[in-house]
């Protein structure tokens, strides 16, 4: 049977952390926390849910620096509940099939793989704060992180990772995994776009 409730809704973090409060003081908690704030905002989203007794799910990047895993690692632990990563790319039936190429291949190949990621972004990516690094994390950590997250899983564990360039707009270097060698380069510059996306106005 469907019970209807109200929405409600704030734009005030704190006033929900006081609502969510008064809900677990009476009995009422919330199971499930989900966090899909700007990336800077990710640690201390993932505090307050585990805090309030719930288990938290997560978009990438869970963290922006990665000592600060350790503590949330540490908050688990003290509150019994678990952050969960949103990991979409991993539920793709090509990639799905192509890592079970790979596990079913030799598992002594080594594979020569290049990532090329090439989009834009109007105004308002540098003006929002996924345009400022130190709330983004920048491109690798605010696009790259997803497929980053397919290639580990697809290729295996890290063994090398050279960052050759990182501007606000451009990413490349170099990524050895177990079974891979990666030459990646991310680019959210039009003045990289091929003529024909250009042509037919994809370059906003």
């Amino acid at each position: 049977m469907a019970i209807s409730q109200k929405l409600l809704f704030f734009v005030e973090f704190e006033r929900f952390d006081r609502h969510i409060d008064k809900l677990r003081r009476k009995g009422q908690k919330l199971d499930y926390i989900s966090v899909c704030s700007p990336n800077y905002l990710h640690d201390s989203h993932i505090r307050f849910g585990l805090r309030s007794d719930c288990d938290v799910i997560c978009e990438k990047p869970i963290v922006l620096n990665p000592w600060n895993i350790d503590a949330l690692e540490e908050i688990e632990r003290e509150t019994g509940r678990n952050v969960y990563c949103i990991l979409q790319l991993r539920l793709h039936p090509s990639i799905i099939a192509l890592r079970d190429k790979i596990l079913s291949g030799p598992k002594d190949k080594v594979y020569d793989v290049d990532l090329t990621y090439l989009t834009s972004r109007g105004s308002w990516y540098y003006t929002s704060w996924k345009g400022d690094i130190t709330k983004s994390g920048g491109i690798a950590t605010n696009i790259g992180v997803h497929f980053f997250d397919m290639l580990t899983w697809v290729f295996g564990d890290v063994k090398d990772l050279i960052v050759e360039k990182h501007t606000v707009d451009v990413a490349k270097g170099f990524l050895e995994l177990s079974q891979a060698r990666v030459n990646w380069f991310l680019s959210i510059n039009e003045d990289y776009l091929p003529e024909s996306a250009k042509l037919q106005g994809k370059n906003v």
